[in-house]
């Protein structure tokens, strides 16, 4: 195995747009790293919306694990576009417990607070309760990594990709990950930071449409992150 990631250490050492890329700090690596730094082959189930399905992280991350760990890593990607937790909720059997992973990254947020779907903060709550203890109960040895993406900007009211009180639908993700004591990964934290700076024709740069990021920012800022809170050897 190699023993150091060039590419991804320049990544995340990065301080990008004038803000320090946050990750969440972990004093141990995630469990499905440490088994891959054991030699042990790991299955990895994402589980989301359009941003996992179709975002650039999940490639640009498989590419990391397999530089450091050929051979070993297999990733499922479940995720499915245009869902929200409901969705996640429904189809938590087929798309996540019928794989049987070692390790889901589960999102759902930035589509559970979109104004036509009407999910009720409460709704939300019981919805990413019962994806985590049903995952719990029929596979106790598999770690649930929450995430939270990026804000939906650009998209007023009363239009198909509305968003409304963002903050609150992400904050049930925090609240679930404290209480189950799982590692969430808040992506949040550097978008809100980078439109703080630059306002919505910065934030856009990087990600035209409001709602889905380039491959160049999963790489500057979602993928570096995510990479630092796994633990992955060499992403400091």
């Amino acid at each position: 195995m190699k023993n150091h990631l060039p590419y991804w250490r320049g990544l995340v050492g990065c301080v990008v747009f004038g803000f320090a890329a946050v990750a969440t700090a972990m004093a141990a690596p995630a469990r499905f790293v440490a088994a891959l730094e054991a030699g042990k082959p790991q299955h990895i189930v994402i589980y989301g919306t359009s941003l996992s399905k179709g975002g650039a992280w999940v490639s640009q991350m498989e590419a990391a694990l397999n530089e450091r760990y050929p051979g070993l890593v297999k990733i499922t990607n479940s995720a499915r576009g245009g869902q929200s937790s409901k969705w996640g909720r429904a189809n938590v059997q087929a798309g996540v417990i019928a794989h049987q992973p070692d390790a889901v990254f589960i999102e759902f947020a930035i589509n559970d607070a979109v104004a036509r779907f009407n999910l009720s903060v409460e709704q939300v709550r019981d919805n990413v309760e019962f994806m985590i203890t049903r995952i719990k109960q029929e596979l106790p040895a598999c770690e649930i990594i929450l995430q939270i993406m990026n804000p939906v900007v650009g998209h007023a009211e009363g239009g198909r990709s509305h968003r409304r009180n963002q903050e609150a639908y992400q904050q049930v993700y925090r609240d679930a990950a404290a209480r189950h004591g799982l590692l969430l990964i808040d992506h949040s934290i550097a978008w809100n930071e980078l439109l703080a700076e630059q306002g919505e024709e910065g934030f856009k740069r990087w990600v035209p449409d409001g709602i889905h990021p380039r491959a160049a920012a999963y790489a500057r800022i979602v993928t570096p992150q995510i990479l630092k809170a796994i633990g992955l050897p060499g992403a400091e």
